[in-house]
């Protein structure tokens, strides 16, 4: 388990900086992205020494930054199913549905990928507390990985949040603040009271990224190391968007995969869809949204900071963003449930509705093939049944 990381780079101005210390942003306002040896890691997959053996995201510790083995905080997160969705699938008039079930995580949701790789990495420069403004499922995640190194956790929860995120917190021995609106807003108290403390917003520090981007690495293996034809991504941060295309980038890189990429799909809620306003409007940067009600939780952040790199990815995949109405993600969340057997989070109910417009669209063919995230269980989810 060895990390082939050099250094950080902004990818709007190229500045590089040091992985040796805590790092945040660019100066210029973009997030930074980790860059890796990978002229060693190709010769590491020409000697089939990668992936490894391991049955977790840390397979590819050699793209990911933790250089101490001894410095990763892991309980089993990534190397989640790719399954075949059949019977929703040929409901929804397509050939060759798969859905990845981000829900058999450890914490039921796939914020664990990013949250394990930069806990792990702050551990490794010397963090002892962490603070996260989050809608639900990432601050579940940093709680248990914060209790699992030993740091100590402070969670910044919009307080109309169900209360299994609470309570799974709390057992974690986190700090919770429970604060009115929505993750914005979390943000702005996190940031008024100004602990010292790591913070770990979204796409705001460099290493959750590194994690989540293993979900394009397992696609692409689980498929026999080829891309599938879409990736359907609910979508509220963006780090899975970010992550997966910079994951097909690098694997590229080291001859794994050719120059084929999927259309990336970026779906939201008519709720909050900011998004989806900044790509039908031919911007470059997002617009914060106004309002932001939605009951995918993930998905009200209102004001995406990596807005940028999300809508470089979905124009340059040739895919898009789309939104579907509210009313519309308990009904397919049950419609799902029934056909599929599975617990879907509303967030993935947002992704299957927003495919189902895809397809009857025509954007989406019959015979591709398309990968859908299932971002989470659906099991906290108290108040959308």
């Amino acid at each position: 388990m060895i990390s082939h990381i050099t250094h950080l780079e902004c990818p709007q101005c190229r500045r590089k900086h040091s992985v040796e210390a805590s790092a945040t942003f660019c100066v210029c306002g973009s997030p930074l992205f980790a860059r890796y040896d990978l002229a060693r890691t190709t010769e590491a997959a020409k000697n089939e020494e990668f992936p490894s053996e391991i049955n977790s995201m840390w397979r590819y510790s050699q793209l990911l930054p933790v250089k101490s083995p001894s410095c990763i905080v892991s309980l089993g997160e990534g190397w989640t199913p790719l399954i075949t969705s059949r019977r929703l699938g040929t409901h929804l008039g397509m050939k060759l549905l798969r859905i990845k079930d981000e829900g058999q995580n450890p914490t039921s949701s796939f914020k664990d990928r990013g949250l394990c790789a930069a806990i792990s990495k702050h551990i490794e420069l010397g963090a002892t507390e962490f603070a996260i403004p989050s809608a639900g499922n990432a601050a579940v995640s940093t709680s248990a990985y914060a209790a699992a190194s030993g740091a100590k956790a402070h969670i910044f929860m919009p307080s109309d949040t169900p209360e299994p995120f609470f309570s799974e917190c709390e057992l974690f021995g986190a700090e919770v603040v429970r604060v009115e609106g929505n993750i914005s807003d979390a943000g702005a108290e996190m940031a008024a009271r100004g602990g010292q403390w790591t913070a770990l917003s979204t796409t705001k520090e460099p290493y959750r990224v590194e994690g989540k981007k293993t979900l394009g690495f397992e696609i692409c293996e689980q498929l026999g190391w080829r891309v599938p034809d879409a990736v359907i991504c609910p979508t509220g941060g963006g780090t899975a968007v970010i992550g997966i295309w910079k994951a097909f980038e690098e694997l590229e890189q080291i001859g794994l995969i050719g120059r084929e990429r999927p259309k990336m799909y970026a779906v939201q809620s008519e709720g909050c869809a900011p998004i989806v306003q900044a790509y039908e409007k031919g911007l470059e940067t997002v617009e914060a949204w106004h309002g932001g009600e939605t009951d995918a939780l993930g998905l009200r952040v209102p004001s995406p900071f990596a807005g940028r790199l999300i809508l470089q990815a979905l124009r340059h995949s040739g895919g898009a963003a789309v939104a579907v109405a509210e009313q519309e993600i308990a009904t397919t969340r049950r419609m799902a449930g029934r056909m599929e057997g599975m617990d879907l989070c509303p967030e993935a109910a947002v992704g299957i509705a927003g495919l189902r417009n895809l397809v009857e669209s025509g954007q989406i063919d019959y015979d591709e093939e398309v990968v859908l995230l299932n971002t989470g269980s659906g099991s906290r989810y108290t108040n959308v049944r």
